[in-house]
């Protein structure tokens, strides 16, 4: 049964990915509009004379990418810990309700499977961290507004784009890491449950990204845009 729920865990989280990242519904969701936003605000931002507001929003993203970063190294401490503790947490575990009894062997199996998850976490924040520094550059090295129409302002804002938008979605990912992570959880308490919490992550993820109202509230602007 633990092999069957370990499957439905790394099924579910490639299939996520393959709808986000590479299938044709990527375009109607949530982070797809995003991107069209980030794109749509270096273009704001190119004809606009002061940019202060623009540094401003790369600081809090710099600033939000580096706390889920530092998260992940305490995530990762704290399952050495668990490691280091196995004795005193398989005593513990036996004396709660509703748990299975666990060997020392299944016990850190699930918590380095745990440390692979929030690892592979922190690698997707650090190097998001990277590129909105990099993408801070490009944002500096766009020309004045009185140049906008220029060959150089138009190919320095499409290189900020690009790079906002991929810092973008490995910071996504790395997010993404976190949430499975949440499901992974369900996996101490039994494989049915960590089918359950599993499954529960992947449609609210789903929901989120398909379905919710903050991808209608991203899309808003994009439609009004149309439509002039």
């Amino acid at each position: 049964m633990d092999v069957i729920a370990v499957f439905w865990f790394i099924t579910s989280w490639a299939v996520y990915s393959f709808l986000l990242d590479h299938s044709r519904m990527k375009e109607r969701s949530l982070s797809a509009a995003m991107d069209k936003q980030r794109a749509q605000w270096m273009q704001t931002m190119l004809k606009r004379d002061l940019r202060i507001v623009d540094t401003s929003i790369m600081a809090g993203l710099q600033q939000g990418t580096a706390f889920f970063a530092s998260t992940s190294i305490f995530a990762i401490g704290g399952t050495f810990a668990l490691l280091s503790s196995t004795e005193e947490v398989l005593a513990v575990f036996s004396q709660l309700p509703y748990t299975i009894e666990m060997t020392r062997a299944e016990w850190e199996t699930k918590v380095l499977g745990m440390l692979l998850v929030y690892a592979y976490a922190f690698f997707k924040f650090g190097w998001a961290y990277r590129l909105f520094n990099y993408a801070s550059m490009l944002i500096g090295a766009v020309p004045a507004r009185d140049e906008c129409e220029s060959a150089l302002a138009k190919s320095a804002i499409l290189s900020a784009t690009e790079m906002t938008i991929l810092a973008g979605i490995h910071f996504n990912r790395g997010l993404r890491a976190f949430f499975f992570a949440m499901g992974f959880l369900g996996w101490f308490l039994g494989p049915q449950i960590f089918i359950v919490t599993t499954t529960y992550v992947l449609l609210v993820l789903i929901r989120r990204q398909f379905f919710s109202a903050s991808r209608r509230a991203a899309l808003h602007s994009l439609e009004a845009g149309n439509d002039t």
